[in-house]
């Protein structure tokens, strides 16, 4: 077994107790050159975040071709080189591993858009003290949640609380969660024109990028609440900023952004997002809390576990629905 990263001291841990009693592991920062063939040859599963830089290229990728699983530790399955990846090699995402603190975050970010707090907090500062614009309920709102897998369904969970309605789309258009109505992505126009909030949490694959166009965007109801903890490029930039602009009773919450710097570099986007008062931006860390790097750690090595028993595997990829983002 073959962690292709450093891990955090907590992270280690996780890992350690969950797949020590039933394999060996070995983190391929830590060998010397000429180990990492070997330890990548005889894997029997490898347990990665595909960053670019953790494997050399193609020449280690092709060593992976009698893996019997590469296991993501992120939940998000877009930046594997499926082009260069042997195709036998089965490839397991880390669904649902960030769900609830991500959930949290639309539900942030939701709250302060409907109670108005960034235009609020602004005019006061300038010495407005605004109380005849309303703000707005979450009870008895419709919750429009695109992508109703671990994260949908955890927002759900939590409007659901709030008193609202959830209109969810998924791929197969059934669930047996709790919702007021759920379809397909052939639904979205169903959806769209109902929805109070709009919630984004679907992956990035050759059917959802560019699926937030101009196109749907005037199919909202005009004060819609848009929130995107998924990936950027599912909604068209130039389309959303210009729709904020136009329509300053529509709002957006940002966490995914389409030009997101490296490492510390500074933050640059091409649309001035952040200087429109309707909208409310996070730098991609809405999954981000204490201890969520050590939990997807345990779920993505429980998911390991399994394969090594010879038990059913979660969360497996359909590459078709990748190869061709690039």
């Amino acid at each position: 077994m073959v962690v292709t990263f450093s891990p955090s001291a907590e992270m280690r841990d996780a890992i350690r107790e969950t797949l020590e009693p039933i394999a060996l592991v070995s983190y391929l920062p830590e060998l010397e050159e000429h180990e990492r063939a070997g330890a990548l040859t005889s894997a029997h599963a490898v347990i990665t975040w595909f960053t670019g830089d953790e494997l050399n290229g193609v020449a280690e990728l092709t060593l992976l071709e009698s893996v019997g699983l590469v296991q993501l530790l992120s939940a998000g399955v877009d930046r594997v080189p499926f082009d260069q990846l042997p195709r036998s090699v089965p490839v397991a995402s880390n669904a649902g591993a960030y769900a609830d603190q991500m959930a949290e975050h639309v539900l942030a970010m939701a709250l302060a858009l409907a109670k108005r707090l960034p235009q609020s907090h602004a005019a006061m500062a300038r010495g407005e003290f605004d109380q005849q614009t309303m703000n707005r309920a979450i009870r008895g709102s419709v919750v429009g949640v695109l992508g109703f897998g671990g994260i949908g369904q955890a927002c759900a969970n939590l409007f659901s609380a709030l008193g609202a309605h959830i209109h969810a789309l998924n791929r197969s258009g059934e669930t047996n969660a709790a919702v007021d109505w759920i379809g397909t992505l052939d639904d979205l126009d169903v959806v769209l024109p109902t929805a109070d909030i709009l919630v984004i949490s679907l992956p990035l694959t050759r059917a959802t990028r560019g699926l937030i166009g101009r196109r749907e965007l005037a199919l909202t109801k005009p004060a819609a609440i848009l929130v995107n903890v998924a990936r950027a490029v599912i909604v068209d930039e130039d389309a959303l900023y210009e729709h904020l602009c136009r329509n300053p009773l529509f709002s957006a919450g940002i966490d995914a952004w389409w030009d997101e710097p490296r490492e510390h570099a500074a933050f640059k986007p091409r649309r001035p997002f952040l200087d429109l008062p309707n909208v409310v931006g996070s730098p991609h860390n809405s999954g981000l809390t204490a201890g969520s790097f050590a939990e997807a750690a345990r779920r993505a090595a429980e998911n390991v576990a399994r394969h090594l028993r010879g038990e059913p595997v979660q969360h497996l990829v359909d590459r078709s629905d990748y190869v061709a983002l690039t």
